[in-house]
């Protein structure tokens, strides 16, 4: 029984080894890659893998599964280069039923080979919002329906070089796969939109799927031109679907690439450096404020930032730190503001899913107010408190005379053995009160009737 139950184990084992290898001998193994939400550095990092796990692995296609409100429009043009180096075809697939390709989703699809969608789903709304910077000008609401001419015209001279660029890039890819160009410009003009039976009418994709069986069979024997020129006839009816999982960089680039996150990253890595420099041998804030700062400073970098809104939170933080260890108040209240003024310029984008909470700056900015007012407090404590060393601290303390000799002598005060002077002239072991402290020398009296019950030792 034992034999019978190893080897039949063994058996079950061996096919399932062999079922992946015999799909892709047979060239019938189809991956399929997901994205959904915002499009950033984590999903072009994932699509770049996942392409070419399929070109290493002789994929017959590539289903680009897509939900996307749209994202960066740096990202979206490397998933773009990546789709049209692509050795395998990539098939645009919005799904499931609900889904969207908004903005970036719609150059990734007018991009693909086969374009398709599922009942359900919408795409368009193209207008670029963010590529090289914020446009103001840029969507400028919904088209007058009474004027003749419905395209939104570009405000400046900005906008419209943007404008034209978006323009250029979907309708060169739009063309190059043989769908409406007119419309694509239309999306990226009046960000406009269309269902999935819509853009099948309109030409927009080639197809409408309900699952991705349907999808693979649908597309089985169409002619694709892959990079190099080359056409490949799609053979996908009975094709293997394998899901591609995005790796640990992916997953890790999707965490840290949050501006929220980046945020608090830079802010837990520079007070993490302040505290280590204000006690020296802590360790543990200066290892998590060094891992932290840097992690931070990478995900800045893959974000489209504002280095003026960095500079001045750096400043702030500087102004803050100054606060510190020399209070004056002014300086900590022109931090907290230098430091505001540059999270909200931090980000200069106004993609979705990549926008800086202002939760997140509310809270922060809380803190160091917060800190201001303790340094605040405490200032205030210091300069009401009595003094507690120097010439004013002296005065007014009692005094035992050790010994006297006419206007000279030694008193012992404060724990220690002074030597005095005084107008008057006092015996041994009579109490004193000092009046004042020249050059080491106390200045010594007798105590009046108030103060000299008050202040013996």
């Amino acid at each position: 029984m034992k034999a019978a139950l190893i080897a039949a184990i063994g058996v079950v084992a061996l096919a399932l080894c062999l079922r992946p290898g015999a799909a892709e001998e047979n060239g019938r193994l189809a991956v399929t890659v997901t994205i959904d939400g915002a499009i950033g550095p984590a999903s072009a990092s994932y699509v770049k893998e996942a392409l070419a796990t399929a070109a290493a692995r002789r994929a017959e296609v590539v289903i680009l599964k897509m939900n996307t409100p749209g994202g960066l429009n740096s990202s979206m043009r490397e998933i773009i280069a990546d789709v049209l180096g692509s050795s395998v075809p990539v098939v645009g697939y919005v799904a499931p039923s609900g889904a969207h390709a908004a903005s970036a989703g719609t150059y990734i699809l007018y991009a693909t080979h086969i374009a398709a969608m599922a009942p359900g789903t919408n795409l368009g709304a193209a207008t670029p919002v963010q590529i090289g910077g914020p446009l103001p000008g840029l969507p400028s609401g919904t088209p007058d329906k009474d004027s003749k001419d419905k395209t939104a015209e570009p405000k400046d001279a900005m906008t419209a070089k943007v404008t034209n660029d978006a323009v250029a890039l979907i309708r060169s890819l739009a063309e190059l796969r043989n769908h409406n160009a007119d419309w694509a410009e239309k999306a990226v003009r009046e960000a406009a939109t269309l269902s999935a039976n819509g853009a099948l009418q309109e030409k927009v994709i080639d197809l409408v799927a309900r699952d991705p069986a349907e999808l693979l069979r649908q597309i089985d024997g169409r002619v694709v031109e892959v990079a190099g020129g080359k056409t490949q006839r799609l053979a996908t009816k009975d094709a293997v679907v394998e899901v591609v999982d995005p790796g640990w960089i992916s997953r890790f680039l999707a965490v840290i690439t949050d501006p929220n996150v980046a945020f608090i990253l830079l802010m837990v890595g520079i007070y993490g450096l302040i505290f280590e420099f204000v006690s020296p041998g802590a360790v543990a804030p200066g290892v998590v404020g060094t891992i932290c700062l840097l992690v931070g400073l990478y995900a800045l970098n893959l974000l489209p930032i504002n280095y003026a809104g960095l500079g001045l939170m750096l400043v702030g933080i500087a102004l803050l730190a100054i606060e510190a260890f020399s209070p004056t108040v002014v300086i900590g209240l022109g931090g907290v503001v230098a430091f505001v003024l540059g999270a909200l310029m931090l980000v200069r984008v106004e993609a979705p899913g990549y926008r800086l909470s202002w939760s997140v700056i509310a809270v922060v900015a809380a803190m160091f107010t917060g800190f201001v007012l303790v340094v605040l407090g405490a200032l205030r404590r210091a300069r009401n408190a009595p003094t507690r060393v120097g010439a004013q601290a002296m005065r007014g303390l009692s005094a035992q005379v050790l010994d006297w000799n006419e206007t000279e002598g030694h008193v012992f005060t404060h724990g220690e053995r002074w030597q005095a002077r005084g107008a008057d002239s006092f015996r041994p072991g009579e109490t004193v009160e000092v009046a004042n402290i020249v050059d080491l020398t106390l200045v010594v009296r007798r105590p009046s009737p108030a103060g000299g019950e008050g202040g013996q030792l």
